[in-house]
């Protein structure tokens, strides 16, 4: 299992339509999801993929683990205030999503999906 590859027109189907509700989150997710906001040029976010696809395999089913090019996605990168990448979008099931930046370890994945993603 690696994480998903998103477009805007991904985004708007899998994650939330920010067209139809500009004024309101409204996760469409199945499933909480991470979101990676990365650049191919990127030297930390070339170390964070691999570890995000092994946590897309771990997570399989309970996590949706999805990848946005910043140079590809240029308007939702604005949308979401990206400044530096890699920044790690966690959305719950309910509540607003959080921001972190920065490639972080394996173990602090695990703890932040746990913590804010599954609520165990």
């Amino acid at each position: 299992m690696k994480a998903t590859h998103l477009t805007k027109v991904d985004f708007l189907t899998k994650v939330a339509n920010y067209e139809t509700n500009p004024n309101e989150w409204k996760f469409l997710g199945e499933r909480p999801a991470l979101i990676d906001f990365y650049a191919t040029w990127c030297g930390p976010c070339k170390m964070l993929a691999p570890v995000l696809d092994e946590l897309a395999g771990e997570y399989e089913g309970k996590v949706d683990i999805y990848k946005i090019d910043v140079d590809a996605e240029e308007e939702l990168a604005a949308l979401f205030g990206i400044r530096s990448v890699p920044s790690l979008l966690f959305v719950p099931m309910a509540g607003a999503p959080q921001m972190a930046q920065g490639a972080m370890p394996k173990y602090a994945l695990k703890d932040a999906i746990q913590k804010v993603l599954l609520n165990a």
